[in-house]
């Protein structure tokens, strides 16, 4: 049955949409006029950026275009100067980095943070033991090991694994607290062909099997022309395009600032 907040009807369910915003929804994200400063510099600036459940998306934009700020201020890292956050339909604007994780983001930033001298099973581990113990915790380890295309590799140390493999555990660690969106900030950074490859399949996986939601930032074109849904383009700190990658890519102006085109 669907929510409806009209027939008073106590079996009717009311979602978390409903109660925050009083709109039936289904937008997992959404950010309005999100604005952050540092000092006298607007980073981000009225942002208004939505991402509905099981999309996966694309950000990108020069450097400097605000892209990694609005990640911090979506995960809690930062807190906004004005603006909104909502997840599921609640404001989260206030809630701590901590229990965002809980309610179910999780964040892969751009360097790899493994612990070298642990295993890779217990370099997943880490996360996990915080949330689930015994066979549960078991289960979610070696469905992330499985997940970062590392089966076979649990008792080898993150240092010797190559940098496309560390940035594959990383995701695989960051899968294994089962979000519903998953943030990633330049997952193929340094990568080459194979490994950027191996991280593409890894990303469609996950949010076609598991139904996970993607926010992912990138500088590679074509790694997200492989993933994206749909792409979004930031330029001093506010949205400039929103559309396909190749609605993207033909579009002059984002040529200009971003694709670096004559135009």
């Amino acid at each position: 049955m669907s929510p409806d907040t009209a027939t008073g009807d106590p079996s009717v369910r009311h979602t978390p949409a409903v109660e925050a915003t009083g709109e039936i929804t289904d937008t997992l994200l959404e950010t309005r006029g999100l604005r952050k400063e540092f000092g006298g510099f607007t980073a981000v600036d009225d942002v208004n950026f939505s991402i509905e459940a099981g999309e996966l998306r694309c950000l990108i934009g020069p450097n400097g275009a605000g892209k990694s700020t609005l990640l911090k201020l979506i995960t809690g890292t930062y807190r906004p100067t004005s603006g909104k956050i909502y997840y599921d339909g609640r404001d989260i604007t206030a809630v701590d980095p901590h229990e965002r994780v809980q309610r179910g983001i999780s964040m892969k930033f751009q360097v790899p943070s493994v612990y070298g001298d642990l295993t890779v099973r217990e370099n997943v581990r880490l996360p996990v033991q915080r949330f689930a113990g015994g066979d549960e915790r078991r289960r979610r380890v070696d469905d992330a090991i499985a997940a970062a295309g590392l089966s076979g590799y649990e008792a080898v140390e993150a240092s010797a694994l190559s940098h496309g493999q560390q940035q594959q555990l990383e995701i695989g660690m960051a899968a294994s607290l089962e979000p519903d969106l998953l943030l990633l900030d330049e997952p193929v950074a340094g990568l080459d062909v194979a490994e950027r490859e191996a991280i593409a399949e890894r990303v469609t996986r996950l949010n076609g099997t598991e139904d996970i939601a993607f926010v992912v930032i990138e500088h590679d074109t074509e790694f997200v022309a492989e993933i994206a849904d749909e792409v979004t383009v930031l330029h001093n700190g506010e949205v400039f395009r929103e559309g396909s990658i190749e609605e993207i890519e033909s579009d002059a102006d984002v040529q200009r600032i971003y694709l670096g085109g004559d135009t």
